[in-house]
C-alpha cells in the first residue's frame, strides 16, 4: 500500500525521523517524471532533499502530543512536566529548538512525542509576555507612521514596541521573528 505524502507528516528513513518540509515534481525531457522530497532531520534539524524513489516504501512515523508545564532550569536542560502522569522530562536545546527564551516557569506547552520519546517542543505563533521596562518615547525611531521604541521583556527579549505601550503592558510577541504583534487585552 501506498501512503500519500503530505507536508509536515513525519516518515522514518534509514532509521531516522524526519519531517516532509515540502515536495514537487520535476520533468526533464521524455523522462518519467521525479518527485523531489524537501525534509528535515528530527535529531538536529538539518535539511536532506530525497527522490520519492529513495524514500519508498514510505513508513510513516506517528506522533503524539502531551501538554507539559515548564518547572526549571537545571543546567543545559528545562525541566518539565507531563500535565497528566506527572512525569518530568528534561528537555535540551534540540527539543527546544531556540524557544528556550520563551519559556515561563508554570506555563504549560505541547510537546510533541515521537516513538513515545520527547522530541521537540511546539510553541505557539504568538505568546502574551509582560514589558519589564520601556525607553521614554524620547528615545523613539523610525518614519512618521512607524515609530518604536525599545522595550525589555520579562524573559530578558529586547524588541521594539510602538510608543503607547508602557512598562508593564502585555503585549503579544511572535515566536518566530521575535517581534511585536500586537498588545494583550483582556
Amino acid at each position: 500500500m501506498n501512503i500519500p505524502l503530505r507536508k509536515g507528516m513525519l516518515i522514518r528513513h534509514q532509521n531516522h525521523v524526519y519531517e516532509v518540509t515540502d515536495y514537487h515534481e520535476r520533468h526533464s525531457g521524455k523522462m518519467k517524471p521525479t518527485i523531489h522530497v524537501s525534509l528535515r532531520d528530527f535529531r538536529d534539524g538539518h535539511p536532506v532533499d530525497r527522490t520519492l524513489g529513495d524514500l519508498e516504501p514510505i513508513v510513516e512515523v506517528e506522533r503524539a502530543h502531551r501538554h507539559m508545564q515548564y518547572l526549571y532550569p537545571k543546567g543545559d536542560v528545562r525541566v518539565s512536566m507531563d500535565s497528566e502522569s506527572f512525569e518530568e522530562y528534561e528537555l535540551t536545546d534540540a527539543h527546544l529548538r531556540g524557544s528556550a527564551l520563551f519559556l515561563v516557569e508554570g506555563q504549560v506547552y505541547r510537546v510533541c512525542f515521537i516513538d513515545g520519546q520527547a522530541a521537540f517542543l511546539e510553541l505557539p505563533e504568538n505568546l502574551p509576555m509582560k514589558i519589564a521596562f520601556t525607553a521614554p518615547a524620547e528615545h523613539a525611531v523610525g518614519t512618521a507612521a512607524n515609530v518604536t521604541k525599545e522595550a525589555t521583556l520579562e524573559n530578558g527579549l529586547q524588541i521594539r514596541v510602538p510608543l503607547f505601550i508602557k512598562t508593564g503592558d502585555m503585549i503579544r510577541v511572535d515566536t518566530r521573528t521575535k517581534t511585536y504583534a500586537g498588545k494583550e487585552h483582556g
